[in-house]
């Protein structure tokens, strides 16, 4: 008879789930160990669970009556009730498993055996050495409230218990400046402070200017939130709101979350500070220019100074018009860029600019000392997101594809490389989703392909990143390893990177795989003998005699040779220049006229001009 290998399979018990901490000290509970009794019923239906906030005052007393601790003044207690996360805070063994069976307002006693209490093994919670542990003990529960709560830190010392809802996702944090109405009363009840009338208070995140339990609170409250912050003792630090805290176990804050003004850090050491004065309109940052596109400002700049003399205005020095410029071409100051692409249409932002992102490597007016520093105030009237392609057909996508490789064209030229690669990396990144859909446009797209890469390699090789060139030229040459412009290429990055019998290589496979390019090989070559030579007459001269001298000598020795591989080096830098000039030639394809425009008169335009070469639809300005 056949086997029905389906039916017969051999039977795997399934594996039990090993019980989690708090399932195996919840099997200690057994009847007769943990009883309730109701002395006043709560109100609703409602039961606190896990991740619940509960508030409550409790009473241990002895089975004969003896109070042993309370929280409640008439019993020696301080007043202040206790407050724990179910699910997160230390807690006896019977409470964790009775305060989840209370309403709110309710008042039950729990009697429980010594296991369930303080005398359980590896409990949680200390007592004093005179606490009856071993003693079954009555726990008199009052449920004051319990609501959600959000804990802010880890060892309990800051909840929040949220009011009422904010907008927005946004929160306040370092170095934003924030305005809220707040009390503040000890865990009894007791008024500490209240400013809740004249104007909300005001400070600076990250100053210490508020305890810091408050400001971890507050940081994670949106735009017209309402909460209780709740802060223990170890979070209530010294500070111009409270400079006197002694004597207070917990602290609860009521806040309202007024307005927070965004002030951003944009290099991380204080220089550069964007300091938002006017909100704009969208959320932030999904709504931001972060992306290059063509961007509409008006702006006012002055210089840091004691007279703050206002050097420009597009209001009064441009006819009222608006400056428009494209980003990601280095047509305005670093620092003014880094920080419109962080706002919102209609926002406008304090900017503080520091001369070395400002004009000292910007073309400067003469109203403008050299090293001042800049303050801008700059409204973002709106922009204009790149074209998408989608849609598009062939013809129209490699139009634009090669406006933006001119663009890198022209920044390459004029020394800007990490701008440069930008583009070119830019259109790289969108031909992973364009499909030629015959040989011709096969043709063209892979022949564009290559020289982006090739112009990529450029970029790294001028900014001395030899590795990530060499790297770059192998996109190209491992699908064709007869691309002359890449073996040239590679070879000028070996040559770069020292590596001379890779470099020669290269340029000894262009004039196999092409005659036309052996004087470009020929020229290649000669200079790589060069370099050789160069660098075999440095290494001879820096160790010649050297371990001929005294050792008191060798130091000098060292300093002298110093010197000399300096100017070594400055030549050997002077000559990669003219073969990376040389190189870019071939595929850096001049810009058009348009893009010649001196970006001096864009930022602060003397004459009318039309800027339709720069992909800016209109640049009307004085």
């Amino acid at each position: 008879m056949a086997v029905d290998e389906n039916a017969e399979q051999e039977y795997v018990p399934e594996k039990k789930k090993e019980p989690s901490d708090e399932e195996k000290r919840k099997m200690k509970i057994v009847p007769g160990t943990l009883k309730k009794a109701l002395m006043r019923p709560g109100g609703g239906e409602l039961r606190p669970t896990d991740g619940d906030q509960v508030i409550y005052h409790c009473t241990i007393r002895t089975l004969d009556g003896v109070v042993v601790q309370s929280t409640r003044t008439e019993y020696g207690g301080k007043g202040t009730p206790i407050r724990n996360v179910l699910g997160k805070s230390k807690m006896i063994l019977g409470l964790l498993e009775g305060i989840p069976t209370m309403l709110k307002g309710e008042v039950a006693m729990f009697k429980m055996k010594p296991q369930l209490h303080y005398g359980e093994d590896d409990c949680p919670l200390s007592t004093p050495d005179d606490f009856p542990k071993e003693d079954e003990l009555h726990f008199e529960i009052e449920m004051i409230d319990f609501s959600k709560a959000k804990v802010i830190s880890e060892d309990m010392g800051v909840i929040k218990k949220v009011i009422h809802d904010g907008q927005g996702w946004e929160c306040p944090r370092e170095p934003y400046e924030v305005k809220v109405w707040f009390t503040a009363k000890t865990g009894c009840g007791k008024s500490i402070i209240s400013h809740t009338v004249g104007e909300p208070y005001f400070f600076t995140f990250g100053k210490s200017e508020v305890p810091k339990g408050l400001e971890m609170g507050i940081g994670t409250m949106p735009r017209g939130e309402k909460a209780v912050i709740y802060v223990s003792s170890q979070y209530l630090t010294q500070s111009p709101l409270m400079p006197v805290i002694d004597g207070y176990e917990e602290v609860q804050f009521e806040v309202e979350l007024v307005h927070f003004i965004q002030v951003r850090d944009m290099l991380g050491d204080g220089r550069l500070i964007k300091r938002r004065i006017h909100d704009g309109k969208g959320e932030f940052p999904m709504d931001c220019p972060l992306h290059d596109s063509l961007l509409r400002v008006h702006y006012k700049g002055m210089l840091l100074n004691e007279d703050k003399r206002v050097f420009y205005d597009t209001r009064v020095d441009n006819d009222g018009q608006p400056l428009e410029f494209s980003s990601g071409e280095g047509l305005v100051p670093e620092g003014f860029e880094m920080c419109v692409r962080l706002m919102l249409p209609g926002e406008i932002a304090l900017v503080t600019c520091p001369p070395d992102y400002a004009y000292d490597k910007f073309p400067r007016p003469a109203n403008i000392p050299e090293g001042a520093h800049i303050q801008w105030e700059i409204e973002l009237l709106g922009f204009e997101m790149p074209k998408d392609w989608t849609g598009l057909d062939f013809k129209s996508i490699m139009d634009d594809a090669e406006k933006t490789r001119n663009t890198g064209n022209r920044l390459f030229k004029e020394g800007k490389f990490v701008l440069a690669k930008a583009k070119y990396e830019k259109v790289l990144r969108e031909f992973n989703h364009v499909n030629p859909q015959d040989d011709d446009e096969g043709k063209v797209f892979l022949d564009t392909r290559n020289l982006l890469h090739l112009n990529v390699a450029a970029c790294y090789l001028k900014l001395g990143e030899c590795r990530k060139s060499i790297e770059t030229c192998n996109k190209v040459l491992d699908a064709n390893p007869a691309h002359v412009k890449g073996l040239y290429r590679r070879g000028m990055a070996y040559m770069a990177a020292g590596d001379f019998e890779d470099a020669r290589g290269d340029f000894t496979m262009m004039m196999k795989v092409d005659k036309s390019a052996e004087p470009d090989a020929t020229a290649a070559l000669l200079r790589l003998k060069q370099k050789e030579q160069d660098v075999e007459r440095k290494a001879r001269k820096q160790f010649k005699g050297l371990f001929d001298k005294k050792p008191g000598e060798i130091a000098d020795a060292k300093a002298e040779d110093g010197g000399d591989q300096t100017v070594s080096e400055k030549q050997e830098n002077g000559e990669q220049e003219d073969l990376d000039e040389t190189s870019s030639e071939e595929s850096h394809e001049a810009a058009p006229d348009a893009g010649r425009v001196g970006w001096f008169s864009l930022f602060w335009p003397t004459g009318r001009r039309l800027f339709s070469g720069l992909g800016l639809q209109r640049c009307t300005i004085l």
